[in-house]
């Protein structure tokens, strides 16, 4: 069904949108390396807003040894370590209880589910129950020395730990009200007691390199989606007057003079900062998500643009945005966009809800027989 306005712009993200999630190169990392699960992510989220991981996101400091050395010296805070360990892991408390977490760039949020990419009934429409599914063959079972998106979504809390659809980050993040059952719940059931421990009684700091752990999360986020990218390109081919303005908005980073990273892929069709009308990164222009000024920011080039082309120009309203964390929808949506949310693992989804949002069809006829 034809949207009711048709969008002038959509806007995507980069890390966990059309490329895959650095999540699993730092999942992959911290099970090598036997580090407590979330920790990494815990290190660098609390060291915000001026860690060496934020400060680089916004071009304020160059990616060099230096950076490096602050990036370790983030990743072995001896007072985070202790208060992880009080606070998250020894009192069973949620991530989104004790860190902030939007602040290690542009990962991806989680949901408690089997994220195997497979639709539900409620995907295709369907009214009939489900068929028992063959649980025989499971993800792990197809990549033994990778961990499975289900165990990913279930041991991690990465990015936005409060899953949230593309639709339910309408409540303004000024709004602290719970819901009925949350508030049952959180006066019926006693608080854990608090943790005692001190930097004696811990384990000892895990040992992580910075730099390998960095690079092995940008070398995994070179790879495109293999959905939110061909509906990116299949966008881009059609002709301007019948499509919306392309946008990226992103948190990046700058890479050394010559660093390979700075190219675009061979062909550069497969690389999809190649494919934006209008690209709005956080390092180029000194702030990043979810500030609401990035968001403006995005607006007004976009606003530019479509004057110069004729037009009576852009609007939040006008909008639809793709992000894989909840903070930086709920920014988007505050101010006025549209706003889909990208699943890991289920990123099909994001296309199809782009789908209905903008009236075109922009999955290949394979992919819709597999997941629709």
């Amino acid at each position: 069904m034809a949207p009711s306005k048709s969008p002038k712009a959509v806007l995507f993200d980069i890390g966990g949108v059309c490329v895959l999630s650095p999540l699993e190169a730092i999942s992959v990392y911290e099970n090598k390396n036997n580090i407590p699960s979330d920790w990494i992510n815990y290190a660098i989220s609390r060291t915000a807003p001026n860690g060496s991981w934020q400060q680089l996101e916004r071009g304020e400091i160059k990616m060099d040894q230096d950076f490096f050395r602050s990036f370790n010296a983030d990743l072995r805070n001896e007072k985070l370590w202790k208060e992880f360990h009080e606070s998250f892991r020894n009192s069973k408390k949620k991530l989104k209880d004790v860190a902030n977490p939007t602040q290690l760039g542009d990962h991806v949020s989680l949901k408690a589910e089997a994220a195997d990419s497979r639709p539900t009934d409620q995907d295709r429409g369907s009214q009939e129950t489900s068929k028992p599914k063959d649980n025989s063959s499971t993800e792990q079972d197809k990549n033994p020395g990778r961990p499975s998106l289900s165990k990913l979504a279930k041991d991690t809390t990465i990015g936005d730990p409060v899953s949230l659809e593309s639709e339910d980050v309408a409540q303004s993040p000024h709004d602290g009200s719970a819901s009925t059952n949350e508030q049952s719940k959180s006066s019926s059931s006693p608080s854990p007691p608090e943790a005692t421990a001190t930097l004696d009684s811990l384990p000892p700091l895990p040992e992580i390199d910075g730099e390998s752990l960095f690079w092995s999360m940008m070398g995994h986020s070179r790879n495109p989606d293999p959905y939110v990218f061909p509906a990116l390109l299949q966008l881009k081919k059609l002709p301007v007057n019948e499509r919306p303005v392309i946008a990226a908005l992103s948190n990046t980073v700058i890479f050394p003079p010559g660093h390979p990273y700075n190219r675009l892929a061979d062909p550069p069709e497969s690389d999809p900062r190649g494919q934006f009308d209008i690209f709005v990164a956080s390092a180029e222009v000194g702030l990043r998500k979810p500030d609401p000024k990035i968001y403006q920011l995005a607006i007004e080039e976009l606003d530019k643009l479509d004057k110069k082309k004729g037009g009576s120009g852009v609007k939040a309203e006008d909008c639809v945005f793709l992000d894989d964390i909840g903070e930086n929808l709920k920014t988007a949506k505050v101010l006025g966009m549209k706003t889909i949310k990208v699943v890991l693992g289920k990123t099909w989804r994001a296309v199809k809800e782009l789908e209905q949002a903008t009236g075109l069809s922009l999955m290949d006829d394979r992919t819709r027989r597999s997941k629709l």
